[in-house]
């Protein structure tokens, strides 16, 4: 081709879009932040099978009963508290989540003496506190630097309830990985003084229990409410009154820090101040706001009131590890594999068409896909043995898609006019439009469900199609389209 040719096709929207990803995808894996010394890496993140590190699977020390009664619930789970020395959460109208490892043949005495029955139970624990748990372990690894940890709820067949969380660390050594999932921080409540200065009021010890989020039916304000000891309460209602914030309390926030962080800060409200005067008060509401807003403040709050402590216990019921050394040379057997894939379908293109103004576009676009779906995956998705399987079958249901434009654009053997070139090219694209579709479809089910072993692969195979119908397809054919006509 000319070098015009050459000029005008890059300035075609398709072929410029393409060529603008690719610049950019390599960009972020060698340039964001610049990155010398881990060569064709870059910065790209990889997983535990090719980093090495460590992973952990813990059981939750929990049961969901399935209750039926003729009695105050209230009563119920009071007693199921003092007799099993644990928090009962009501889940639901008739379902408790008993914070404990304990059978069903104990619990049915228990529950005989309250005047209640039990219909149905299951080890683990309910949707929100499997979340819950989620979430404060996610913050745990964020706030270690380690973004990348995969953290899995892993729920048994024929049930609903999560009875085991997984979590993989890479580059992380056992011990770390344990102490990720027991370490608790430093919570400490305090009162404003003057200005900007604050006094100490009590430490996340002398908080005995937090609620789980709660929307006030009059205000609709979202909160979240703990109790404190008898010790805690006095402390608290001594510094409200020697500081002014009885007397004055728009002036004296009440401030809540997690590792000398600050995570909430507001006034004292007012009800609050007039029990305060009359003495100490255990029970203690934080409001966050309203909306959706609101709820994830109140969610966020409710983990540091927990200093960073799961609301249920849990179990190590099995660990493992994935040494360095072996991460390294998964690393390169899976580099190998991607090479020799890319050959091995330039092989087979060029068997069929003999003709390298075909073969070579087709492996470039090729090429610039996988390169765009690693610059994508550089901040979106962590690189295991799962994902690198996806990017190989992206790799070959790309061929494929390019050699159905090909042979449609090639009917009979002979180049077609422009415009009876668009109608068949067309007519391609419908076709590995609908097979992208179908692709898609069948993925998201991998990719919704917490499948640590798939999902990567789903999420992989998704980005791939997506990139391949809306930007490397059109690129393709259009610079089919300007080598065919000369």
């Amino acid at each position: 081709m000319k070098r015009e040719s050459i000029i005008n096709l890059i300035k075609d929207w398709r072929v410029a879009l393409l060529l603008v990803l690719v610049i950019g995808s390599l960009a972020g894996i060698y340039l964001a932040p610049l990155n010398l010394q881990k060569g064709l890496e870059g910065n790209l993140q990889f997983g535990l099978d090719l980093e090495g590190g460590s992973w952990l699977q813990m059981e939750f020390q929990s049961v969901v009963v399935g209750y039926s009664t003729d009695k105050p619930v209230g009563d119920l789970i009071e007693n199921l508290q003092k007799s099993l020395d644990a928090d009962v959460v009501q889940i639901d109208t008739d379902h408790l989540e008993i914070r404990k490892s304990v059978s069903r043949a104990d619990l049915e005495p228990m529950f005989a003496a309250s005047g209640a029955e039990i219909v149905t139970y299951h080890e683990g624990v309910s949707p929100y506190t499997a979340d819950d748990v989620k979430r404060i372990l996610n913050k745990k690894v964020n706030a270690l630097g380690m973004q990348d940890a995969k953290i899995n709820l892993l729920t048994p067949t024929g049930s609903e309830y999560p009875q085991y969380v997984r979590i993989e660390l890479a580059g992380v050594d056992m011990a770390t990985a344990q102490g990720i999932v027991g370490k608790q921080g430093m919570f400490e409540i305090r009162i404003q003084t003057t200005a900007n200065r604050t006094e100490h009021v009590l430490y996340g010890d002398q908080i005995t229990s937090v609620g789980v989020p709660q929307k006030d039916p009059y205000t609709q304000m979202w909160g979240v409410g703990f109790t404190l000891s008898d010790a805690g309460a006095r402390a608290f209602r001594d510094a409200a009154s020697e500081h002014g914030a009885l007397a004055d309390p728009r002036a004296h926030h009440l401030v809540m820090l997690l590792d000398n962080e600050t995570v909430y800060s507001a006034p004292l409200d007012g009800n609050l101040v007039s029990e305060l005067r009359s003495g100490p008060v255990r029970s203690l509401s934080a409001t966050t706001g309203s909306g959706d807003a609101g709820l994830e403040d109140a969610m966020t709050l409710e983990i540091h009131l927990r200093a960073g402590a799961l609301p249920v216990k849990v179990g190590i019921v099995g660990s493992g590890s994935v040494p360095a050394a072996l991460g390294e040379h998964f690393k390169t057997m899976v580099a190998l594999a991607g090479v020799l894939a890319l050959l091995t379908v330039g092989a087979v293109v060029y068997y069929r068409y003999r003709e390298p103004s075909i073969v070579i576009p087709m492996l470039a676009i090729t090429f610039s896909e996988i390169v765009i779906l690693l610059g994508i995956a550089r901040f979106a998705q962590q690189l295991d043995l799962a994902s690198i399987a996806g990017l190989i079958a992206v790799l070959g249901t790309g061929i494929d898609q390019l050699v159905i434009v090909t042979d449609e654009v090639l009917h009979e053997g002979r180049v077609p006019s422009p415009n009876l070139y668009m109608k068949r090219y067309g007519r391609a694209f419908g076709i590995i439009a609908v097979a992208a579709a179908t692709v898609i479809i069948a993925m998201l089910p991998l990719v919704l469900m917490d499948l640590s072993t798939l999902r990567g692969f789903a999420i992989i195979t998704i980005l791939g199609t997506m990139v391949g119908i809306l930007v490397t397809r059109p690129a393709y054919g259009k610079i089919i389209m300007a080598i065919l006509s000369k």
